[in-house]
């Protein structure tokens, strides 16, 4: 699996011209949703509203949900997405097919169902193929940013930091109070041979403000 993953991401450093966008955004509305599952859906955590968020962003950047290989930018109408997940023996990005057509519920079951799958070394190779974009989340582990390598031939991958508590200017009802707010880090790497960077840039854009209103997107898609 070393060797793999090694072959697999010298090709994409070889291969892809990296640009990282970094981005903070406001998670106070993540957080809303995931406490509003409660005990009925233990199994929802942070990055499932996410990654409603991302095939919602990614319905509006086609470009981006896409692979370029010999020579050919493919873009593909279903959003399946590559979630990785680190396991004793490496690094594995198991497939959520079809995220468009997937209610919350049914995100966070998909996303646990694989994740249980890789850690318990029952997959296979389907399992981890055909994948359009990727998300690695390295939040729970305390990383506030870094730089995600692109999953070759997939041509963008969005890195998700922990969030932070921070402060903000007092608003206009609240005095001289100090007010605060969960914040969260974005990291979006994208291939420049295909996307550019203002490509890049309001596909964060667009990713913002579907997390500013996910509560939303939760309700329509349910």
């Amino acid at each position: 699996m070393r060797r793999t993953i090694s072959e697999r991401l010298g090709e994409s450093y070889r291969n892809a011209v990296h640009v990282t966008l970094h981005r903070e955004v406001r998670a106070d509305p993540l957080v809303a949703v995931v406490e509003g599952f409660g005990a009925d859906h233990p199994d929802v955590s942070l990055v499932d509203p996410l990654l409603l968020a991302v095939s919602e962003t990614l319905a509006a950047h086609p470009a981006v949900n896409a692979t370029f290989e010999d020579d050919t930018h493919r873009l593909y109408e279903e959003h399946n997405v590559a979630v990785a997940v680190a396991i004793e023996a490496g690094l594995v990005t198991p497939v959520l097919g079809d995220v468009g057509s997937m209610s919350l519920a049914t995100i966070a079951s998909e996303r646990n169902r694989v994740t249980d799958l890789v850690q318990a070394g029952d997959y296979s190779m389907s399992d981890l193929r055909n994948g359009t974009f990727t998300v690695s989340n390295l939040g729970p582990l305390g990383v506030d940013s870094f730089t995600p390598i692109i999953n070759p031939p997939q041509v963008a991958i969005l890195g998700v930091g922990r969030t932070r508590e921070r402060a903000t200017p007092p608003g206009v009802d609240s005095g001289d109070d100090v007010e605060f707010e969960q914040r969260l880090s974005l990291d979006l790497a994208i291939d420049h041979r295909v996307v550019d960077g203002a490509d890049g840039a309001r596909f964060l854009e667009t990713l913002a403000g579907h997390l500013e209103d996910v509560g939303s997107l939760v309700e329509e898609r349910a």
